[in-house]
């Protein structure tokens, strides 16, 4: 796929975004009212900024005399991507299955093992540590909830 594609279909994406950003702030209410800015004010003329930077992207791409059209990205590029991709993922449904906590160590001891190659001695101390530590913040310290699985429930949390 040529990097022009990519241009037209990416920004083409955000027109429509902006479009619905627009549409659903307006009506909410992006006015001046006489005690000050409506709910969807200031987040309309937000869509309105993303309208107008990918509409020139989109026009830009579609009327170009020299449109970019080398590959978007070669084979060994995705192969990485996808080597981050599909572990992050698989990270996200960790979250909803066994709680942030857990699955953070998993997630660091998976990819400072597979594409950090460290040995198990230096991995386990911070793939607990870390985890540990944003308990410590959020939930103790902040006294922000997050997402936690039967292990946590298991402990009382």
């Amino acid at each position: 796929m040529s990097t022009r594609t990519v241009e037209i279909v990416v920004s083409g994406l955000f027109v429509i975004l902006a479009l619905v950003i627009m549409y659903d702030n307006w009506r909410i209410g992006a006015r001046w009212a006489s005690d000050g800015p409506e709910a969807g004010y200031f987040p309309f003329y937000i869509g309105l900024i993303m309208l107008v930077a990918s509409s020139g992207t989109l026009l830009i791409n579609l009327f170009a005399k020299s449109a970019d059209r080398s590959n978007f990205v070669e084979r060994s590029q995705f192969k990485q991507v996808l080597q981050v991709l599909i572990p992050t993922a698989g990270f996200v449904f960790l979250i909803w299955l066994i709680g942030i906590y857990f699955a953070a160590a998993i997630f660091i001891t998976f990819f400072m093992w597979w594409l950090g190659k460290y040995p198990i001695y230096r991995i386990l101390p911070i793939a607990i540590l870390v985890p540990l530590a944003l308990f410590l913040m959020f939930e103790v310290y902040f006294l922000v909830p997050l997402p936690k699985g039967p292990i946590e429930t298991a402990l009382g949390f």
